[in-house]
């Protein structure tokens, strides 16, 4: 059985799983990553749950087969089931590596301290971050160990095409496909990784493990 590892390095090069309407399920990468990732006409779910519970929990969903990986009834249910929780449905993309150097100037951030660094080792590893004159540039390893990257451009240096400029120093940082996760809402963040050339190729809702709460002394 193919790994999820092994189903996004795929994917990346531009070989989806059969467009069949069919679901494959794997094992977890890891103890923190589970999820669901969804592709043209075939889905992805990532969990060690019995495949039994999912192909079944899809069937309850009692909707459009194509629609069932993604459909609030089945997500509902697969939370419940493992305990977590998740944030949005977000649309994925992949970008291949570029040469040179990077599109802007940046200088690498070593305050593990940094807000953006503190929210990036909560669900990567190996992150690393740099600054440029308005934006944070952060890249780690996040799900199956593949190399993901987000931006955060400062509210008054935006439409100046600096985000675009930050994921496409990205692709000349990485040296292996990179990928981003963005809300399909934010239309501002998926023109800029589209006019810095990732390419879509599917969507993806990760479970996060609930963090603890615990009560104040």
């Amino acid at each position: 059985m193919e790994t999820l590892r092994e189903i996004l390095d795929a994917a990346s090069a531009g070989v989806f799983p059969p467009a069949d309407g069919g679901t494959t399920v794997v094992a977890q990468p890891s103890p923190r990553d589970a999820g669901v990732l969804s592709f043209t006409a075939h889905t992805v779910v990532f969990t060690d749950e019995d495949p039994g519970w999912v192909a079944k929990a899809l069937r309850a969903a009692d909707c459009d087969p194509l629609a069932a990986s993604l459909h609030p009834r089945f997500l509902t249910a697969l939370l419940d089931r493992t305990g977590r929780t998740a944030e949005t449905i977000d649309a994925v993309l992949v970008g291949e590596p570029l040469p040179g150097g990077p599109a802007c100037a940046l200088r690498e951030i070593e305050d593990p301290g940094h807000p953006r660094i503190a929210y990036a080792r909560r669900r990567r590893d190996e992150v690393r971050a740099w600054s440029a004159d308005g934006g944070v540039l952060v890249m780690g390893r996040g799900v199956a160990g593949r190399l993901e990257v987000s931006v955060e451009v400062d509210a008054g240096a935006r439409h100046r095409g600096l985000g675009r400029l930050l994921v496409r120093a990205a692709r000349q940082l990485a040296g292996e496909p990179l990928w981003a996760q963005v809300a399909p809402g934010n239309a501002r963040s998926l023109r800029a990784f589209q006019a810095a050339g990732y390419r879509p190729v599917g969507a993806e809702l990760l479970l996060q493990r609930k963090t603890p709460v615990w009560p104040s002394e």
